[in-house]
């Protein structure tokens, strides 16, 4: 044969035993639902499904953020601009991702963020959502302006642990009263969030006419024909509410700001300890000297956030300013960290740069408004599976083993020094 020249392929009739090995007919899945989140691989899989089954208020209003989206949009970079580097030759056949937070075990190393008016998403709210996270063994935070009361919370989901996320009122003894309730009900943490002195200005809740219950405009009516299953649930399940406060029949923002107290200051920390028995935490950090304000002050743990890029827009990235705290403050207090986590390698990467634990709260409303319960659940398996993938490609076992050395943050931007 000639240099070059391909060697002739030789061809035969083929044979039908040859197919059989070939073919493999998937058997039909006829409940939508689960086809739907059978197909659903990553959260933001979950967030397109999401997008298509909910009206564009009840979407916005959880995918959105304040102003220009800035802040939002550079946490979720932050996670995508960092740089693993892993171990080799190390036996991963059996990887935990569970050690204990805020005095108890935790199965995984994140759970379910407080959101506000979660039955605007999905009906089944925050029941959804605290029955997938106590079948997955991770903690669920429920919000002051949660759409299910802290009883009808427990009594619906018994199991599973549960926090609590409070707001300052201007009234001091309401503030007081719900704290008592959930202290009653078996709350076990309490998640104190300081960065809403005012509303932020949440630009597409504007533009939709976002208001408190929902009201019918011209526009929602036609938004209802691609939606009807939401609209019937809607119309056919009790109204929706802040279910511990009372109704408004203004926007979000305009309640926040008409509500919640702006003279809240680190003295009031004490004062609320005195009212709660169980574990502290401070939520809405966004500097290394608050931080350190708030762990002088005795405080059982803070967690680094920046209310979802929902607040100031433009706010430091909280995945930013893990290292510094978890080096000046990681010996003397449980860190937690939100905002922009999307996938189980933004969890590792907190985890290893010295977060004890994470929250996540788009991640789950995605899959809340993506199937109910069943979508909550799907995002929960898709979280794990990236932790534990991730901890095994990054040759680590435990959560202990993870450290700085496995993760590298890549910055696009660095501030600029101003002129001399």
């Amino acid at each position: 044969m000639a240099f070059g020249q391909p060697a002739a392929v030789r061809r035969r009739v083929p044979k039908v035993r040859d197919f059989a090995p070939l073919i493999h007919f998937k058997r039909p899945e006829f409940d939508a639902t689960k086809r739907r989140l059978d197909a659903a691989y990553t959260i933001d899989d979950l967030r397109r499904i999401a997008k298509r089954r909910t009206p564009k208020a009840a979407f916005d209003y959880t995918d959105g953020a304040a102003e220009e989206e800035l802040s939002i949009a550079r946490a979720r970079q932050a996670f995508l601009d960092i740089e693993f580097h892993p171990t080799i030759l190390r036996d991963v056949t059996n990887v935990t991702a569970g050690w204990n937070v805020l005095g108890e075990p935790v199965v995984l190393p994140f759970g379910i963020a407080p959101t506000g008016f979660t039955r605007l998403m999905q009906t089944e709210g925050e029941i959804a959502g605290a029955a997938a996270a106590a079948r997955a063994g991770i903690p669920f935070s429920l919000s002051t302006l949660g759409t299910t009361a802290i009883e009808d919370l427990v009594t619906a989901v018994p199991q599973g642990r549960k926090w609590f996320q409070m707001y300052m009122w201007r009234d001091r003894d309401r503030s007081i009263a719900l704290v008592q309730r959930a202290a009653a009900a078996g709350f076990d943490t309490l998640l104190v969030t300081v960065d809403v002195p005012s509303g932020g200005a949440r630009l597409r809740d504007n533009r939709n006419g976002m208001t408190i219950p929902p009201a019918l405009t011209l526009r929602t009516v036609l938004d209802a024909v691609p939606h009807p299953k939401w609209w019937f649930d809607l119309l056919t399940t009790e109204p929706l509410s802040f279910a511990s406060l009372d109704r408004w029949p203004g926007t979000v923002a305009e309640y926040l700001s008409t509500m919640f107290d702006p003279s809240v200051t680190f003295d009031d920390l004490e004062w609320i300890k005195s009212h709660w028995p169980g574990k502290l935490v401070v939520k809405g950090i966004q500097t290394l000297e608050d931080a350190r304000a708030v762990v002088e002050r005795g405080v059982d743990g803070i967690v680094l956030s920046n209310h979802g890029g929902r607040q100031l827009d433009r706010a430091p990235v909280p995945f930013h300013l893990l290292p510094a705290v978890a080096r000046e403050l990681g010996k003397d207090t449980e860190i937690l960290l939100d905002t922009g986590i999307m996938a189980g390698a933004d969890i590792v990467a907190a985890i290893a740069l010295g977060a004890r634990f994470t929250l996540v709260g788009r991640a789950y409303l995605y899959g809340l408004m993506a199937g109910g319960e069943a979508g909550v659940t799907r995002a929960i398996q898709i979280l794990e599976e990236g932790v534990i993938r991730t901890m095994r490609l990054l040759g680590v076992t435990c959560l202990e083993e993870l450290t700085p050395k496995h993760v590298t943050q890549l910055r696009r931007w660095g501030p600029v020094s101003p002129p001399e």
